[in-house]
């Protein structure tokens, strides 16, 4: 949403070989599409339904066509020339390469100390409960095989009766947390954040924090949020 003066620099990194982009459009009120159709030609519109990073993943996940898929903000804090280094870890054998900061290689610009601690506790927590061995929870930067949307049963993107869980921040402990209990092979691919180009960021550390941690008790225990509707299911009463 409003990010017309980052598309340029985003876009004019993106790998040359790129079968296609999905642009989702959180209704913005700058110039954001028509610059990307500037510096993009042929690249898709998909407008989300609703509010939130969640919602517009799960938009943007249902019009992809290719075997690949990479998930890739577009304020300029991930470089898009390191898509290689996720597409050659599915060509590997991975099901899902998982962007970290953390790992050797890695770094980042924009994290605080304040997040730093929190993500480290939120990793242990998850490693301890699901058995995983991540290194970098939140970070957004990933890419998998198309069939592991199915394995995320996200909620219909297109419902527009209400929000669901998974339409905000929480979005990426949401799909890793249901990779890992899938089974398939997770590669951690390092990756370095940059600060945020131009605009202003809507994470909130405390509030999308204690999203995160509904989520981990919810999809290890069963609790602590409400249920969402998959795509293609019928809407039922939270």
């Amino acid at each position: 949403m409003n990010e017309a003066r980052n598309l340029p620099h985003v876009l004019g990194h993106m790998p040359k070989d790129i079968d296609e982009i999905i642009l989702v459009d959180g209704n913005s009120v700058d110039d954001t599409i028509a610059v990307a159709e500037a510096n993009w030609p042929g690249i898709k519109i998909v407008k989300q339904a609703r509010r939130g990073k969640g919602n517009a993943l799960a938009a943007g996940f249902a019009a992809c066509t290719g075997d690949y898929i990479v998930m890739i903000d577009a304020d300029g804090s991930m470089d898009p020339r390191e898509i290689p280094r996720f597409t050659a870890a599915l060509d590997a054998g991975a099901a899902y390469a998982k962007g970290s900061r953390f790992a050797e290689g890695g770094g980042s610009d924009d994290i605080t100390a304040l997040r730093r601690v929190g993500n480290w506790g939120l990793n242990y927590m998850t490693n301890v409960l699901f058995r995983t061995s991540f290194s970098d929870l939140c970070y957004g930067y990933n890419a998998f095989r198309k069939e592991c949307v199915t394995i995320f049963a996200l909620p219909d993107h297109a419902d527009t009766s209400g929000p669901r869980w998974g339409d905000g921040f929480e979005i990426e402990t949401l799909i890793n947390t249901r990779v890992a209990k899938a089974q398939v092979r997770i590669d951690e691919v390092a990756s370095f954040e940059f600060r945020r180009m131009f605009g202003q960021s809507n994470l909130l550390t405390f509030r999308d924090g204690f999203r995160v941690v509904r989520t981990i008790m919810r999809e290890r225990f069963g609790f602590g949020a409400p249920h969402e509707v998959p795509a293609g299911q019928p809407t039922k009463a939270a």
